[in-house]
């Protein structure tokens, strides 16, 4: 699934034109990019948790030439998603196919 195709979904939904919808769907993403530059987490309850993650330094290898190379601490984003989420697909990839007879 797209972002336009999430657009699309969203606007039949809500009664919102494809424009709104896409300027609503705009400003949550900077809004949470912007919480995770300045430090901040971003809690959505039922759904997850986006936070930044502190990743150590370590060397790493080129594959192409085999040459070792020290890579600095990197500040990642990361997303945990929460209980209730995980359980709900978990249980829908379990239950057997619906059938229609």
């Amino acid at each position: 699934m797209t972002k336009s195709d999430i657009i699309d979904r969203i606007a039949a939904g809500t009664g919102l034109t494809k424009l709104e919808t896409e300027a609503v769907i705009d400003g949550f993403l900077k809004t949470v990019i912007d919480a995770l530059v300045h430090g901040e987490s971003v809690e959505l309850r039922g759904f997850g948790t986006f936070r930044v993650r502190e990743r150590a330094p370590r060397v790493a290898r080129n594959p192409r030439t085999g040459q070792t190379v020290a890579l600095d601490t990197q500040h990642l984003p990361h997303f945990k998603v929460s209980r209730e989420f995980r359980d709900l697909v978990d249980r829908s990839h379990k239950e057997p196919p619906n059938s229609t007879a």
